[in-house]
């Protein structure tokens, strides 16, 4: 009998813990946010259409601990269009840092 109630008793504790658990799987399941890309600007210094690249010359990003310097993003047809050698621009990057989601 007394390891009956304390079965019982495990059993009432140990529920409401497994049903608050199961609630929250649903919170991870959420949408990246659109604070997740980074802002930046700088002088377009190439344009590669064959390659998907263009290469930015941009000042420090702070959000991703950057100094300014030169680098190769990759980008998007629409991107590669928008871009003008030695025109200077403000760009959005994904959270990742490795590619140029828009120019302008």
């Amino acid at each position: 009998m007394r390891l009956t109630l304390i079965i019982a008793g495990a059993l009432a504790v140990a529920a409401p813990a497994a049903a608050q658990h199961a609630n929250h799987a649903d919170h991870g399941a959420a949408a990246p946010k659109a604070a997740d890309a980074v802002q930046g600007s700088g002088v377009v210094k190439g344009v590669n259409a064959k390659a998907g690249t263009v290469t930015l010359h941009h000042g420090p990003i702070p959000a991703l601990k950057w100094p300014a310097m030169t680098m190769t993003f990759k980008a998007s047809p629409e991107v590669i269009k928008a871009a003008k050698t030695g025109k200077s621009m403000v760009f959005t990057l994904n959270a990742a840092g490795d590619q140029v989601l828009s120019l302008r």
